[in-house]
């Protein structure tokens, strides 16, 4: 399968490393020309460079902090004022780890506006242009803990969930526009963040990082942490014309870790 993406635009959230960044890179391979967004002005400089050109895309990158909700919004106001999206991948960086009961009222909030409505806001900003084209495509990353829920993510179990239910009743919405909203629910891959909880577990649990990684591993049937490549080409086929006919999903990616159906 050729997935070819020339003319179209994407943004993409959180693509300064991880799986934001993998995805921003497989969706420039297949010709769409990407806005990266991210707090870490260096980074993004550095992954603008490596993105790809092979059809002479316009790339570019937007410094916001997802944190900041206020200022977040007046930066994405001033973004959409003069472009638009064909493509838009809402993925922000997680809430702190910890149990229900560590978590406090500001807790719940902070984390409401960093997952969900930085995720709301930006998407009511790109339906605008997408309805006009009769054409767009949204894909929200959340989390297997939205079916499985861990112990120690409180936070990012409850909103996220919340993204997922705001996913699937807004492509009832809008599929009549042409536009498809899908889910993805990440497992265990190997970047930043990954390693940032692991490190968490491992300092709670008194053992080391890689004794927490080979028992994470070992609990995967396929024995292995993902790769952030291989979610990026599930996202960029959801984002082509050939996933057409596929929205209202919630698709786990996380090697067979889900006992749940």
């Amino acid at each position: 399968m050729n997935i070819v993406l020339k003319g179209r635009k994407a943004l993409v959230g959180g693509a300064s490393q991880g799986l934001g960044k993998a995805i921003a890179m497989q969706l420039a391979a297949s010709g769409a020309s990407v806005t990266i967004v991210a707090r870490n002005e260096e980074k993004l400089k550095k992954v603008l460079q490596e993105l790809p050109v092979t059809e002479e895309q316009q790339h570019g990158y937007i410094v916001a902090d997802f944190s900041d909700y206020g200022r977040y919004k007046a930066i994405m106001n001033d973004y959409f004022s003069s472009h638009s999206v064909d493509i838009l991948i809402n993925n922000t960086n997680g809430p702190k780890a910890g149990t229900v009961s560590e978590q406090t009222d500001a807790d719940y909030q902070a984390a409401f506006s960093l997952l969900f409505q930085t995720v709301q806001y930006t998407t009511s900003l790109a339906l605008q242009a997408m309805k006009e084209k009769q054409y767009g495509r949204i894909i929200n990353l959340t989390s297997r803990t939205v079916k499985e829920p861990a112990d120690n993510l409180a936070l990012s179990n409850t909103i996220r969930a919340a993204v997922v239910a705001w996913g699937k009743t807004l492509a009832r919405d809008v599929g009549k526009y042409n536009i498809t909203v899908n889910n993805i629910l990440t497992g265990n891959f190997d970047t930043e963040r990954l390693r940032e909880l692991f490190t968490l577990q491992a300092q709670a649990q008194n053992t080391t990082l890689e004794a927490i990684t080979q028992k994470a591993e070992a609990d995967i049937p396929l024995q292995r942490l993902g790769k952030p490549e291989e979610l990026a080409s599930l996202v960029t086929f959801l984002a082509s014309e050939q996933a057409s006919y596929i929205t209202g999903t919630s698709i786990p990616v996380d090697g067979g870790l889900l006992k749940s159906i």
